[in-house]
């Protein structure tokens, strides 16, 4: 079995920051390789250095030194427009406060991405942003405003957009911090069936919870990576959700 293609890949990356008189080494040497379609947790605590490894791959920041390759493409030397450019393209991001835009429709808060891509006419950016709107079920909603939505809808809004330029990463953000349990679990099922479709999925959280449902967990501590474990017993997010108890509402 061949083995699938490198997505991301740390070698060596370390961030400091200067604080005053002082730096802070946020990242202290953190490699590690994702292949395609994996689902990946990363974990950590407040501290741990999460954040700053997300701005990492998020390409939002790049390394003090080290290496970060994005689906083969060096990152650390790129300008700002190029990691821009590159970051549209390349990774979906899901935000746990959702940022969609208010007053506007699922349909054109899913168009946003495809806005910066000039290969893409808006006939086919409203078609791709419904496949996209259905794939996360919500083809009922395609007009709704988000204001008119549960916090569960409004995050498979995000969760669509982060879909429609096909991206070959989705970074997912404490994306069910916000959501209650069910909703949660809800959540973590479409998760899981993107996974199942071959998607790249990491998923970086301080809920130990969620690695029960991914493949792989990497977690870090002091902005090192103190464990990376495969996971042979993934657990299903749809039986989960069907064995919580039925609320009265």
């Amino acid at each position: 079995m061949q083995e699938n293609k490198v997505v991301i890949e740390l070698q060596n990356v370390k961030r400091d920051f200067v604080v005053g008189e002082e730096t802070v080494h946020a990242l202290k040497g953190v490699s590690f390789k994702i292949h395609e379609g994996e689902f990946v947790t990363i974990m950590g605590k407040s501290g741990s250095g999460k954040s700053t490894l997300l701005n990492q791959l998020g390409c939002l920041d790049t390394p003090t030194s080290g290496e970060y390759l994005l689906d083969g493409v060096a990152v650390r030397t790129m300008s700002k427009s190029q990691r821009a450019v590159l970051r549209n393209r390349k990774i979906g991001f899901i935000f746990q406060s959702y940022n969609l835009l208010p007053k506007t429709t699922s349909v054109e808060n899913v168009e946003l991405p495809l806005m910066y891509n000039r290969n893409v006419g808006s006939k086919e950016r409203t078609e791709r942003a419904i496949r996209a709107l259905e794939a996360v079920g919500l083809g009922e909603r395609l007009y709704h405003k988000s204001n008119q939505m549960s916090g569960g809808q409004m995050q498979r809004v995000a969760i669509a957009r982060a879909l429609v330029n096909d991206p070959a990463v989705i970074l997912a953000d404490e994306a069910t911090g916000n959501l209650d349990t069910r909703t949660s679990f809800e959540i973590l099922v479409l998760f899981q069936k993107l996974h199942a479709e071959g998607r790249t999925i990491i998923f970086v959280t301080h809920n130990p919870d969620i690695a029960h449902y991914s493949s792989r967990n990497i977690e870090l501590r002091d902005g090192k990576v103190i464990s990376d474990t495969t996971n042979l017993n993934i657990q299903s997010a749809a039986e989960a959700l069907a064995a919580l108890p039925k609320s009265d509402d």
